[in-house]
């Protein structure tokens, strides 16, 4: 199995396939409106601004498990995003990242880096090659805009 057998659904209801993005970089960060963490979403869209037109896509899943930080509906994430950070990049709709009940994307990421490999807490990232195969992990305390960060993303872009 690899990132692209996985599919989300986006924060507007729509099937977001991950397979949508073979080919392309996809940086997947659990995310909640009411963290210390919260303000990385203004590196998270510089990151996309900068690294989109290469290819990257930025994916903020939206979860509740950690602290009740996350706990508004679609339409109030949506627009907490957009009026707050002016997130473009897509958003999934809110899921759980942990545990049995945790969106199968995250339970393979559990299978691929043992259960070390589980967020901790919000904003924990996951860098899913062009192949699909998982390219990094990053914990909630480290920007995205970090240089260990951004050096793995440009690997993995064209040139």
């Amino acid at each position: 199995m690899t990132a692209h057998d996985f599919s989300f659904t986006s924060i507007d209801g729509e099937p977001m396939p991950l397979a949508a993005w073979r080919g392309r970089p996809v940086l997947v960060v659990n995310t909640a409106s009411f963290c210390g963490f919260t303000p990385q979403y203004e590196g998270l869209q510089a990151l996309w601004r900068k690294y989109e037109p290469r290819g990257l896509v930025v994916l903020g899943v939206p979860s509740n498990d950690f602290g009740r930080q996350e706990p508004g509906s679609a339409k109030e994430i949506k627009e907490f995003c957009e009026t707050n950070y002016a997130i473009d990049f897509p958003l999934a709709e809110k899921q759980k990242v942990l545990g049995p009940e945790a969106h199968p994307f995250y339970r393979w990421v559990v299978g691929e880096l043992g259960e070390a490999g589980a967020p901790r807490w919000n904003f924990h990232k996951y860098l899913v090659a062009p192949d699909g195969t998982l390219a990094g992990a990053w914990p909630s305390r480290v920007d995205p805009l970090a240089p260990e960060l951004t050096r793995e993303i440009e690997a993995l872009l064209p040139r």
